[in-house]
């Protein structure tokens, strides 16, 4: 393990993984990816249970993590792999409340589903599995069961940034926001930034359009 980040979901998440990777320094492991692993969900459960986990065999394959489930358990991560650099993505809490609120808790959380969350659930094999785990580890476990309570979630968020400030020793942790771009990231890797945009993947629209690109698949 190379990289670690600690930042929660929608901060930028999806599109640090594509820098990452683009840099040499993948895979990395993303929230998405539980599902590619059905043998590894026991694992995750374990770790939600509160159990010690092999974390080399929870992320075998893998260079970096980024996202949740992995944010979750950001102490024992930069334990378990104390040569990794730690990436905290932040982003302005209103708007981080919103785009969740928007997306990944309607999908996995409480939030009132749509059609095509409800088709989602209906079509995709191990969603249900892995809503369940998602929702004991995020919304039950780091949100108390109470994101609903926006004062509450945008507390537990800072919180969170916080806490990782206070840990990681300031020269293992880098802290980025939307749109700082590559030099920052490069800088901190000690690697040549591309001559291409930093990626930008993950607003609610292209959200929705991996659901549905998800309940394609599963359908062929």
């Amino acid at each position: 393990m190379k990289v670690i980040g600690v930042g929660v979901g929608r901060t930028g998440t999806l599109s640090l993984k594509a820098a990452l990777e683009r840099l040499g320094l993948g895979p990395c492991f993303h929230g998405r990816h539980v599902l590619d692993h059905p043998d590894r969900l026991p694992l995750w459960q374990a770790a939600a249970a509160g159990e010690p986990v092999d974390w080399a065999a929870v992320f075998a394959g893998y260079a970096a993590t980024v996202d949740w489930p992995g944010a979750a358990y950001w102490r024992q991560l930069i334990a378990a792999f104390p040569e990794a650099k730690v990436i905290l993505t932040v982003r302005e809490p209103e708007g981080w409340y919103d785009s969740v609120a928007a997306t990944i808790y309607r999908m996995f959380g409480y939030g009132t589903p749509d059609a095509r969350v409800s088709t989602a659930r209906t079509v995709v094999p191990g969603l249900g599995t892995f809503t369940e785990f998602h929702r004991r580890t995020i919304w039950d476990g780091f949100f108390g069961g109470r994101f609903a309570d926006r004062r509450h979630a945008i507390r537990v968020f800072e919180e969170h940034n916080n806490a990782v400030r206070e840990a990681v020793a300031a020269d293992r942790l880098l802290t980025i926001t939307p749109g700082t771009g590559w030099a920052p990231l490069c800088s901190f890797l000690g690697v040549p930034a591309p001559d291409e945009p930093y990626p930008h993947l993950n607003d609610p629209e292209k959200f929705w359009a991996r659901v549905a690109a998800r309940i394609g698949e599963a359908r062929r």
